[in-house]
């Protein structure tokens, strides 16, 4: 079962040898307790894509029920979008991280709530509702404050595959969204950086404190 939950709640397929870093299993085990999920119809493996040479790893996934494949077949056409935009960017612009900072800002400042005329919100607010924001997306945020240092930790990245594809796109979107949902709430903090992958599972957006501005009115 805790098999089973990680899968579910990994969002991407797994192998044996990564399942058995997350649970501290060995890895000869966890395979045998793959094959009995595998006979119970609960996940399914499958032969790893990959461009490079060498044997595919088999890496696995959860079998969904209909209501939930449905919902994973419209995420993976909004992936192939993201994908197929995020090529185009790539291909016909020498810079396109501050076109796609500004994109994110875009979308940043819709996404979220603006604060009534004449509200100010405290930093301490202003995280709590740009973590809201983030953990609807599935980021899994965490946010920490530390040596009067603010950041935000993402434990989880809704477009991996994209973002490892493409960083120069993806996690400059990813900026402008924190930069356009900060900007919108009147927040006096800014983002003044993201770290891609500082470890597998893990970016980092750091947060500087500024003046607080009008909701909405903010660049």
């Amino acid at each position: 079962m805790r098999l089973l939950e990680e899968l579910r709640s990994a969002g991407q397929a797994l192998d044996a040898s990564e399942l058995a870093r997350r649970l501290g299993l060995h890895h000869n085990t966890v395979r045998a307790h793959l094959e009995v999920l595998q006979e119970a119809g609960l996940v399914r493996g499958m032969s790893e894509r990959r461009g490079a040479p060498g044997r595919p790893r088999i890496v696995y996934r959860p079998v969904l029920e209909v209501g939930e494949a449905r919902v994973d077949e419209e995420r993976a056409g909004y992936r192939l979008l993201a994908n197929i935009l995020a090529s185009y960017m790539a291909a016909s612009s020498p810079d396109p991280g501050p076109a796609a900072v500004e994109a994110g800002q875009a979308w940043g400042r819709y996404l979220v709530q603006r604060p009534a005329p004449f509200q100010h919100l405290s930093t301490e607010e202003s995280m709590a509702r740009l973590s809201r924001l983030l953990t609807e997306l599935g980021f899994a945020p965490e946010a920490v404050v530390e040596g009067g240092q603010r950041r935000i930790l993402l434990h989880r990245c809704p477009f991996r595959e994209l973002a490892l594809d493409h960083p120069e796109i993806t996690c400059a979107v990813h900026l402008g969204l924190i930069r356009g949902a900060l900007a919108e709430l009147g927040a006096p903090l800014e983002a003044v950086g993201l770290d891609a992958f500082v470890e597998p599972s893990l970016c980092v957006a750091h947060l500087a404190q500024g003046e607080a501005a009008p909701a909405g009115t903010r660049g």
